[in-house]
């Protein structure tokens, strides 16, 4: 990595900002249980000055750093869960926990933030408040949505929201982004087919939740091809059936679950409506009932036009803009910043973790730590421009 893309105090700390993020790394937490990781944060933050709020959502952490009397406030934000998966690797700082790794670099995402905020306590070369956001529980259970609906915004007032995620296979030293719908908002569903057990040998005697559920599956298809439109991207699937524990036995129910995904908030209402509708008329039509749970999850994240077109600006300061991309492909995955950035306009961005580098969410994973000084100098930048001295809000 070339060190004119660096801040030369923050590559003086990349040996110290290794080491938090390899503890972080051997010691994995999953949502709202990140209690020694909020430990962590939350001291590191104190022994810099930093106000320290923890709490919030459970085990969120918020440090504030305020300098001078401007009225302008930003948030920042990195995620701190692991994963319910066991971790393949074999290094010195692999996981000390059965069943649980850091799997998606919020491990080097907080320890990102966490450089940034002992440069900025260190240099206070802005004006205004900053808010270092460490959330819990982004990998679907729901930690920025309970931060917020506990006063977050509230609590902590922020002009604009930032967020960041390493993105294997982009090249160190790139960043992606792009204005509008980036990634998709996601929806659970469960489905329970309630039909009338039998005798497997007498099927006319009963009402087959099976045969129902499989129907269903099948017509469910046909709500993304023949109803949203093809111009919008959207996904259904029916990723289990569960039913019956007998060979001989026709059961009484079935339980069907699933996944949606998709960029817009119409076609996610679209695909409740219909599958809801579909689901009970055919269950119906065959003599039995469903009930349908459909829960959004998460609401497709949409990058405000003026913050992306900023923070492509703060990235191509660092890198160049030969290596922004600021058009980069919309990402089917989900990601809970979304709530935050619903509320007050917001900008997520990746950042390149290598191209040879392991796919998230993959056993064999590891946050690559060269990379760790420049999303530090990405986030000290930000705020010194963003709250630039000199220039202060009406």
């Amino acid at each position: 990595m070339a060190n004119e893309w660096v801040i030369p105090e923050i590559a003086a700390n990349h040996d110290e900002m290794t080491a938090w993020r390899r503890d972080i790394h051997a010691h994995p937490e999953l949502g709202f249980e990140e209690v020694r990781t909020s430990e962590l944060v939350a001291e590191k933050l104190k022994s810099w000055g930093l106000e320290v709020h923890t709490g919030l959502g459970k085990t969120g952490v918020v440090g504030t750093l305020r300098v001078g009397n401007d009225t302008r406030s930003i948030g920042l934000r990195a995620d701190m869960d692991a994963l319910p998966m066991p971790e393949a690797n074999q290094f010195e700082y692999r996981s000390t926990k059965e069943d649980v790794m850091h799997a998606c670099g919020h491990d080097g995402h907080t320890t990102m933030l966490l450089g940034a905020a002992k440069y900025l306590a260190e240099t206070r070369n802005f004006e205004g408040c900053v808010h270092f956001i460490f959330q819990p529980a982004e990998e679907g259970v729901g930690g920025a949505k309970a931060m917020v609906e506990e006063g977050l915004f509230e609590q902590f007032p922020c002009d604009a929201v930032y967020g960041m995620h390493n993105r294997p296979g982009m090249s160190v030293g790139k960043f992606g982004m792009r204005p509008g719908s980036a990634m998709a908002g996601g929806a659970l569903f469960d489905i329970i087919v309630k039909g009338n057990g039998s005798h497997g040998a007498r099927p006319e005697s009963g009402i087959d939740p099976v045969i129902i559920s499989a129907h269903i599956a099948t017509a469910a298809q046909t709500i993304v091809s023949r109803n949203a439109n093809p111009q919008e991207m959207a996904v259904l699937s029916i990723t289990q059936i569960q039913s019956g524990d007998a060979y001989n036995v026709i059961p009484h129910t079935a339980h069907m679950k699933g996944t949606a995904r998709t960029f817009s908030n119409e076609i996610m209402k679209l695909l409740e409506t219909n599958l809801t509708k579909m689901a009970k008329n055919i269950a119906e039509g065959m003599g039995a009932t469903a009930e349908v749970d459909f829960r959004v999850t998460f609401p497709p994240l949409i990058n405000d036009k003026d913050e992306i077109e900023f923070t492509g600006d703060v990235a191509a300061g660092l890198v160049g803009e030969q290596n922004v991309d600021r058009m980069s492909n919309r990402i089917t995955a989900s990601e809970d910043f979304s709530y935050m950035s619903n509320i007050v306009p917001g900008s997520y961005v990746t950042i390149g973790l290598g191209e040879d580098r392991c796919e998230v969410h993959n056993p064999n994973y590891d946050f690559n730590d060269e990379i760790l000084p420049l999303g530090a100098t990405y986030w000290a930048k930000l705020v010194e421009q963003r709250l630039k001295k000199g220039v202060h809000s009406d």
